[in-house]
């Protein structure tokens, strides 16, 4: 058979400036093939080149990369070695301000033994001075509280003929008197400037009673003292309203009764149940013309007073009115037993207070300064001004708005400038005067 010679190329083919030059005339079927090898040769040069060319670029990207991520650790290693030179500096300063604090505090402390010690001299100077001032108080025997002249005696003596007084019968054996202040508390400050506050002084309970102002009708009732004194305010307390108003700060509470003062038209002592609330009893007391029984606190019109004997009133009227009077009273019946007038002035007092049946009236000025047992009244004549010692208070706020004896405890609830405070006494027998 025939074989049909092989089939040319067109003439027309020219190859592009990427292909292998090759005449423009006729090829054969082997040279088409050699080109093409030659062709697929030179394309895969071609992908080689541009696949090292890619590499080396990845490889440029990549050491540009390491050298910015370098860059970046020698920057942060810079600021942590200047971040530790920075913390040891401040360590270092801390160090020496804390020697600086030690070596201060030391001699702080230093100071303040020998200002302890410089306070502790002068304290005692101070009592010196006082001891020196109490003893020419009483060698230089002025008694300003002793005001006796012949007018005053011939009203004393027509006065004792009108009430028939007759010797005083004590109930008890009681005989002690005051020797002085030993020791002073204040437990707190609540309420005003004037108020009384203080037990049952018959040893009924232990509740505490805050007679705040000068003219209320609630009184205050704590279960102890210790309520009283953790209380804000009168908080913990106990309201109990009485029927009437009190006048002044003379009240008291004995034997589960509170004894208040009352003045409308007349005065009158009214008795008042603390279990029941309700009044038992009340009565006008048998005096007229009243006046202010405390020149430095007008308020208190009449002081009632409870000691180892019972109840007392102490008052003043216009008939004796440079001067204080006191009466025995009957807790029970309210009935007035005996009735004296002392020689001790209302000028200048601000309360009053008795204890076995001697009146203390104690005596300040009206520019607040020590107060002072100035003027002592027996009822048995066993102390007398003259040989009574002169007792001083520790310099305090203001002037005393009230003082109520406490016979259970022998204690002397104060109330200054809206302090309330605790007095205990040194005590001695009369006899040893």
């Amino acid at each position: 058979m025939a074989v049909a010679p092989p089939r040319q190329l067109s003439k027309t083919f020219q190859p592009t400036s990427g292909s292998l030059l090759v005449p423009s005339h006729s090829l054969t079927s082997s040279q088409v093939f050699a080109v093409a090898q030659r062709f697929l040769c030179c394309n895969k040069m071609r992908g080689f080149a541009l696949l090292l060319a890619l590499v080396y670029s990845a490889t440029a990207q990549h050491q540009a990369l390491i050298d910015y991520l370098e860059r970046r650790l020698l920057a942060i290693e810079d600021r942590i070695s200047l971040w530790q030179e920075q913390t040891t500096r401040y360590a270092s300063e801390l160090r020496e301000l804390k020697q600086q604090m030690v070596s201060q505090l030391e001699s702080l402390d230093k100071e303040k033994e020998t200002l302890r010690t410089t306070l502790d001299g002068v304290g005692t100077r101070v009592d010196r001075v006082e001891r020196e001032l109490d003893y020419l108080e009483t060698q230089n025997g002025a008694q300003p509280c002793v005001d006796v002249d012949d007018k005053l005696i011939e009203q004393q003596v027509t006065l004792v003929k009108e009430k028939q007084k007759g010797k005083y019968f004590k109930l008890t054996d009681c005989s002690d008197m005051i020797s002085s202040i030993k020791a002073m508390k204040i437990l707190k400050r609540v309420g005003g400037p004037k108020g009384m506050w203080t037990k049952d002084t018959g040893g009924a309970s232990g509740k505490v009673y805050i007679f705040n102002g000068t003219a209320e009708d609630t009184i205050n009732e704590f279960a102890t003292v210790q309520d009283f004194t953790r209380s804000a305010g009168f908080s913990l307390s106990t309201d109990l309203k009485i029927p009437s108003s009190w006048k002044g700060t003379g009240h008291v509470v004995y034997n589960n009764h509170v004894y208040y003062v009352n003045q409308e038209e007349e005065i009158k002592v009214v008795k008042f149940d603390t279990k029941n609330k309700s009044i038992t009893d009340s009565v006008v007391f048998p005096v007229q013309d009243h006046v202010p029984v405390y020149g430095l606190n007008p308020e208190t019109v009449m002081d009632l007073a409870v000691d180892e004997e019972g109840l007392w009133a102490i008052y003043a009227t216009r008939q004796n009115e440079r001067h204080i009077s006191m009466a025995k009273m009957d807790s029970k019946s309210l009935d007035v037993e005996q009735m004296w007038d002392t020689n001790c002035p209302r000028e200048n007092a601000e309360t009053a207070f008795i204890i076995c049946g001697t009146l203390y009236v104690v005596y300040n000025t009206k520019q607040p300064g020590r107060s002072r047992v100035q003027c002592v009244f027996d009822v048995n004549d066993l102390v007398t001004n003259e040989e009574a010692p002169l007792v001083y208070f520790p310099k305090r706020y203001g002037f005393h708005a009230s003082l109520k004896y406490n016979p259970q405890e022998q204690l002397l609830y104060a109330w200054d400038d809206g302090y309330q405070i605790l007095y205990k006494l040194s005590m001695k027998k009369k006899l040893e005067i």
